[in-house]
């Protein structure tokens, strides 16, 4: 995997505004300077280098997790990679350097025997399913239906910064706000959403609506896949991914950060049982240096896989985690995954599974 260095700009601003302040400590690192505010006279873009030794290991964690799902008996198909040399993409619009495909689950999801992509928020990912291409076209040839969620343009004024404002609350209508824009591809806000804000509960589906960006492109869903689930529209979960606020384990157990998440679910999921994940320490995660960019939030070990309903797949290194759940009765097999801090996924988001056994359930009538 030759993930080896962040572009910064606009929209991964933006998407990461929240862990770029609050995960890490800016008086210590004078060269991350806030979100939306580059240095007078600098570059709109720059480059970030991710150090070589977390590069290594991240690819021997990723070899671990292949090993531990195959012996699982589960097949595991594997992206394209890319090349040594980060290649530029670009619309009519906008340039970016394009990123491997890691976190997989961010831009395309199964819905039955359907596979949707959806568009990124950041433009460095436009083009980042391409990777999946030979996986998908193999799937598609099997008979699978294969759909695509519009493409944005992505200029400035695409995107709603409402909640980057920290403008409404859980239970309002979204107020939608626009940078200025004198592009002349704008065609104002657009429909955004990463599938990482989508959670299947067998015929239930649960979509996170932070912006106007994701309320567009709930409606698209709503219109495409209404006739056979049901789609939830939780309004501010989180800012997007919410695989770190609350994911099924099994038919009737949840894993949650907090009670407060839970009665912000639809009814018949606030009925299920429930596992609240343990705060966790500075002690599960690597030390980093004053030249390292955290991307995620001290949750980011809440990102777990289930593989049936009783098993999943838990970083190792929380082992508060790994003895609540035994206690619940799973089966947990402990992985190792370093520096997911630094790469922005865990096991949930480093995955997407494209077939299961079973067909669809109705757990919430």
């Amino acid at each position: 995997m030759n993930y080896t260095t962040h572009e910064r700009e606009l929209t991964f601003d933006m998407f990461l505004h929240e862990n770029i302040s609050i995960d890490n400590d800016l008086s210590r690192k004078p060269w991350l300077y806030p979100p939306f505010s580059p240095p007078e006279g600098s570059d709109a873009r720059s480059r970030i280098t991710i150090a070589q030794r977390h590069v290594d290991e991240l690819n021997e964690d990723i070899d671990g997790l292949v090993r531990t799902l195959e012996s699982l008996s589960i097949t595991v198909r594997r992206p394209l990679d890319l090349g040594p040399d980060v290649p530029e993409v670009g619309t009519p619009a906008w340039s970016a350097a394009m990123i491997p495909a890691l976190n997989v689950r961010d831009n395309v999801i199964i819905m039955g025997d359907e596979i949707v992509e959806t568009p990124p928020m950041m433009r460095s990912r436009y083009f980042e399913n391409q990777l999946l291409k030979p996986v998908l076209m193999d799937y598609f040839r099997q008979g699978a239906r294969w759909s695509v969620m519009p493409r944005p343009l992505m200029t400035d004024g695409s995107f709603d910064f409402s909640y980057v404002e920290g403008g409404g609350s859980f239970d309002e209508p979204l107020t939608p706000s626009a940078l200025p824009d004198d592009s002349p591809y704008r065609v104002g806000f657009e429909m955004m959403m990463d599938a990482a804000q989508i959670l299947r509960f067998g015929k239930d589906v649960l979509v996170n609506v932070s912006t106007q960006n994701h309320q567009l492109a709930y409606e698209w869903l709503d219109r495409h896949l209404g006739d056979r689930f049901r789609l939830h529209r939780i309004y501010r979960l989180s800012d997007d991914h919410i695989d770190s606020t609350v994911l099924p384990l099994r038919p009737g157990l949840l894993l949650a950060r907090s009670p407060e998440i839970v009665d912000r679910l639809p009814a018949a999921l606030q009925k299920w049982d429930r596992v609240y994940y343990p705060e966790p320490t500075a002690d599960q995660f690597p030390p980093y240096d004053d030249n390292d960019l955290v991307l995620t939030s001290k949750y980011i070990d809440m990102n777990v896989l289930s593989i049936d309903a009783e098993t999943v797949l838990v970083n190792s290194a929380h082992t508060e985690l790994v003895g609540l759940l035994e206690s619940r009765g799973m089966t947990v097999v402990p992985v190792q995954h370093r520096h997911r801090r630094l790469f922005g996924g865990g096991f949930h988001c480093f995955t997407v599974d494209t077939v299961r056994d079973g067909g669809l359930e109705d757990y919430l009538s």
